[in-house]
């Protein structure tokens, strides 16, 4: 530190002072303002920014609680959908099951009258053939010329026996 003492100039100090004061100056002027202002425009900007995305976040809140409504309406929508799918699939099953009961019905009726009309046309095709039968038997009686009781009987026990029904 002496030797720092000892070789101090006055003038040297003199005329570093006064550069120093006319770059503070200049600085002041042409430097310092547009730093100060180009500090405030990003102050500025940054708080806009903030703003911005505050806003952006309400914002984004607000389209969350709304489609947060909106699925819970769709669900609600599907449930009922769905219900209703539901009730018109068991109505057409019951349709289908009474349209087969129906059908089931006809059918066995149709059978029932067409066995019924089988059997009357069986029936009625026997008695033509014991009618032919008869008639075949009385034919043969009055072809033959029987004498006796007997002979007449044991006539036709013999053709009871020759003769075969289907």
């Amino acid at each position: 530190m002496d030797k720092l003492l000892s070789e101090f100039s006055i003038g040297l100090f003199f005329w570093q002072t006064i550069l120093f004061l006319a770059l503070i100056l200049l600085l002041k002027k042409f430097a310092w303002k547009p730093i100060l202002n180009a500090v405030n425009d990003r102050e500025e900007g940054i708080k806009k920014a903030l703003a911005s995305a505050e806003s952006a976040k309400k914002e984004m809140q607000n389209l969350t609680a709304d489609n947060e409504a909106l699925v819970k309406e769709a669900r609600a929508e599907r449930d009922a959908m769905l219900k209703d799918a539901r009730e018109i699939r068991e109505k057409l099953i019951s349709e289908a099951k009474e349209d087969a009961k129906e059908q089931a019905a006809k059918m066995i009726d149709g059978a029932v009258v067409a066995i019924e009309q089988e059997k009357q046309a069986a029936l009625a095709h026997l008695k033509k053939e014991v009618g032919d039968l008869s008639m075949v038997i009385a034919e043969v009686i009055l072809k033959k010329e029987l004498s006796s009781q007997e002979d007449q009987i044991k006539l036709v026990e013999g053709m009871l026996k020759d003769v075969t029904l289907n």
